[in-house]
């Protein structure tokens, strides 16, 4: 049976209540907060100063030979400047294999809880998996039970420590560390990237906050949608900034793609490029070169030909020079920190 952490429990209730009545307070804008300036040495004795970073991340990569020749191709041809790895993933071993003729891409670990397999064997975290000796496909329960169980979360914490080794294994450098459906909120998770993530050369880390007011003024479609999902988001990675941050690890300022998963095709990637907030900003999407079958496939909804179409795009790259945008890995856009 569960064992119920009844104040701890009651404490985070409380914190993420008080954060969202806090949130609903605030003035309609982005987030409150002060943008970062980032500055780059030019010359000795002069630096420019700009207001926007930008980096562009595929997710999911290892899942497939698909989406590793989409991170490749979008790489060399296109504006891809990072990718997070699954480290258990079916094709995990070739994505290392294609990152390591790419040293200008920014892998990152794309921690998996849910909907993928353990790098531990099923024995060793018998309650994160089931039958098939796969992850739950259900977040949202297993959330709730991670919370509340002690031996979850050892079996949790022993699982995460063992991707951050795997991923040490490949000798790549750690460019960022966010989570598979973004389950990289969860408390629990998130004390464990704070604990191991310094003696990993403090790679960033996603917030996955999509701000309203430019979500809705690019694509201009489910305002609703968009504003809860904003609220949600902001009111649960508040104590997850703090946490994170506390540790030194940096955090980009808002990322596009959480209401658009899976359709960043190209024309919604151009309207979102007229309306990037100032600040480091992170653009993700799920690339593939073609569907598969299996049970790693994409959701059957996801457009992710048309999003690598999208990264390869010549009007794309065109949108950018016109905007002077000059897309870098993650750890190169959260790298100068902001001045006052």
């Amino acid at each position: 049976m569960v064992q119920l952490a009844g104040s701890e429990a009651l404490n985070f209730l409380k914190s993420w209540f008080i954060c969202l009545i806090r949130f609903i307070l605030l003035k309609m804008c982005h987030c409150g907060r002060r943008p970062h300036r980032i500055c780059r040495p030019q010359s000795p004795g002069l630096r420019e100063v700009l207001l926007k970073a930008l980096t562009v991340t595929a997710d999911d990569y290892g899942l497939s030979l698909p989406v590793n020749e989409a991170v490749e191709e979008g790489h060399r041809r296109g504006i891809l400047t990072a990718a997070s790895l699954m480290v258990a993933a079916p094709a995990w071993e070739d994505a290392v294999k294609r990152a390591r003729r790419m040293p200008s891409l920014g892998v990152g670990l794309h921690l998996t809880l849910v909907d993928g397999r353990p790098v531990l064997s099923p024995d060793r975290v018998p309650g994160l998996v089931g039958p098939d000796r796969r992850f739950s496909n259900d977040a949202a329960r297993f959330g709730i039970e991670l919370f509340f169980s002690p031996e979850l979360r050892r079996q949790a914490a022993d699982e995460i420590e063992a991707q951050f080794a795997r991923f040490r294994e490949t000798g790549l450098r750690l460019d960022h560390v966010n989570g598979h459906q973004h389950f990289h909120m969860h408390p629990v998770v998130v004390d464990a990237i704070a604990r191991l993530a310094p003696a990993h050369g403090l790679p960033p880390v996603r917030i996955p906050v999509e701000p309203f007011r430019p979500s809705y003024a690019a694509i201009g479609d489910r305002p609703l949608k968009r504003l809860s999902s904003w609220l949600f988001y902001f009111a649960l990675t508040r104590s997850m900034r703090r946490k994170l941050a506390a540790a030194g690890l940096p955090l980009n300022d808002q990322v596009f793609g959480v209401n658009d998963s899976g359709t960043m095709i190209e024309g919604r990637l151009l309207r979102y490029l007229d309306h990037l907030p100032d600040g480091v900003t992170e653009v993700y999407c799920h690339p593939a070169t073609r569907r598969w079958q299996g049970i790693d496939n994409l959701p059957a909804d996801y457009q992710a030909i048309e999003e690598f179409a999208a990264l390869t795009s010549p009007v794309v790259r065109a949108k950018m020079e016109g905007l002077r945008l000059r897309p870098v890995p993650f750890r190169s856009a959260v790298r100068a920190a902001p001045l006052s």
